[in-house]
């Protein structure tokens, strides 16, 4: 299963000529771009702004930015033109210079997933080449603050002592009374092993180890996975990067005694435990691309692709495309990711066919793409 979004490390750039952090400009908000910001310009330089939306006349000030710098950071600290998709943050700590764990707590949640929709179709675009109408879909919940895009989130992790949570692109740490994306009952991970239940499938998960995050997520990402692959009795299917045997178990299921599953995990802690949550599947431990190198080098009928954030890369691809398969499920945490991968698909003759995105982060620019990849000219193309 591909890895849940992280905060990524901030790294300490050589400032190259004069700062302008700090400086404040009047912009108009451009288009919505990936990673939670707007695009302004400031003398002809893109400046990629947090806390606005498209459209806006905003006040912002730079956070990041020197005269040698291809594109600055900024913060809209007040909004003269306000967008009809704004909304008072529910949470108090949302903000310019406040956590910096969500994106969109000013933006209604309708119109969040229409920007999340807006991100993939444009990176799709102009890194695959294609142009598809995307929709970003929400998934069911339990109550009427998940609906409203709070409490889903099942683990949350703090910094220490107390509630911490760090600011944008910092180490600088704010203290929280409450997370509003967080569940009451949210578990921090730690050592030892949790059952999770996904319909009539119980899987162990580590504690500390990955498992989605939404509560509606693993049986949406199945459930999209089936749909894509329509697996049929006695196939055979490649599950990469399969975490904990989501997907395997329930592939192993539809193939089943006379089909064959191969599960292949890098960590080898959820591998091992893959290996007793689905008995039925044969399971690897090790690098994906260094194993597919190596072994199972037959065709196979079916792939589940589930890579962490960096997507699968070149080496995983065109090893997936020499066994073969009629259809190809690529399950995405991030659609620039996809969109690069997407075009080496197309590179060896397999079109994206369709694509389902899933609104399993609100608030967050996140959003979670399942894409199905068949040979172009095959019947299923």
């Amino acid at each position: 299963m591909s890895r849940a979004p992280g905060r990524r490390s901030v790294r300490q750039r050589q400032a190259r000529g004069r700062s302008h952090v700090g400086e404040r400009y009047d912009v108009v908000a451009g288009p919505i771009a990936h990673g939670g910001h707007v695009v302004a310009r400031v003398e002809g330089r893109a400046v990629f702004v947090r806390h606005a939306l498209p459209g806006e006349q905003v006040l912002i000030e730079i956070t990041e930015g020197t005269d040698g710098d291809r594109f600055w950071r900024a913060d809209a600290i007040s909004v003269a033109t306000p967008s009809p998709d704004r909304v008072e943050a529910p949470c108090p700590y949302a903000g310019p210079g406040r956590c910096g764990g969500c994106d969109f707590q000013h933006v209604a949640l309708p119109a969040q997933r229409r920007l999340k929709a807006d991100v993939v179709r444009e990176q799709l675009a102009r890194l695959a080449g294609l142009d598809l109408p995307v929709t970003v879909e929400a998934v069911p919940g339990d109550g009427p603050e998940m609906e409203a895009g709070l409490r889903w989130r099942t683990r949350q992790s703090y910094v220490g002592p107390g509630k911490g949570m760090r600011k944008h692109r910092s180490h600088d740490v704010i203290q929280v009374e409450d997370c509003l994306i967080a569940r009451e009952d949210a578990r921090t991970p730690g050592p030892g092993i949790v059952v999770e239940h996904v319909g009539e499938h119980a899987f162990e998960v580590a504690a500390d180890g990955f498992w989605q995050v939404h509560p509606g997520a693993p049986a949406t990402l199945v459930d999209a996975v089936l749909e894509a692959l329509d697996p049929r009795p006695g196939e055979s299917v490649l599950d990469l990067y399969a975490g904990v045997g989501l997907f395997a178990a329930f592939l192993a299921e539809r193939v089943g005694p006379s089909g064959r599953v191969v599960a292949i995990e890098g960590a080898r802690r959820a591998s091992g435990l893959s290996a007793a949550n689905v008995p039925a599947a044969e399971v690897a431990a090790g690098d994906v691309a260094a194993v597919l190198a190596q072994a199972y080098a037959e065709r196979f009928d079916l792939v589940v692709l589930d890579p962490p954030r960096e997507g699968a890369r070149r080496a995983v691809v065109e090893a997936v495309v020499a066994r073969s398969p009629r259809a190809v499920a690529y399950v995405a945490c991030d659609p620039a990711a996809l969109a690069r991968d997407v075009a080496i698909f197309a590179e060896h003759g397999y079109g994206l066919e369709r694509l389902r995105a899933f609104d399993l982060f609100p608030m967050t620019h996140h959003v979670e793409c399942v894409a199905l990849l068949t040979k172009v000219g095959s019947d299923l193309h």
